[in-house]
């Protein structure tokens, strides 16, 4: 069965608050199966425009990351990070 990741682009406005999302979220997702391949770090953007922040997270299916991503829980912890940042988030199936 094929993986599935939330990747996330963001650009973090107010570092301090988003630090509570960066907090919380991580329980909620692992209890999904997630595990956070890439959680920003260094990077260069090659071609086109993107926000400042990367995230990579990988689960066991397409639909985890779905059900992770719709969790009630989740989508409360992440009124903090439209409160506090820009972001893009996509639901991708892997290989």
């Amino acid at each position: 069965m094929p993986k599935g990741y939330l990747i996330g682009h963001i650009t973090v406005n107010d570092p301090d608050a988003y630090a509570e999302y960066v907090e919380r979220d991580t329980p909620i997702l692992a209890k999904h199966g997630g595990r956070f391949i890439v959680r920003g770090g260094q990077s260069q953007t090659c071609e086109g425009e993107t926000l400042k922040r990367h995230v990579v997270i990988e689960f066991p299916s397409y639909a985890a990351a779905q059900d992770a991503y719709n969790d009630p829980e989740y989508q409360a912890v992440a009124d903090i990070r439209r409160r506090t940042a820009d972001s893009v988030i996509i639901l991708v199936e892997g290989t």
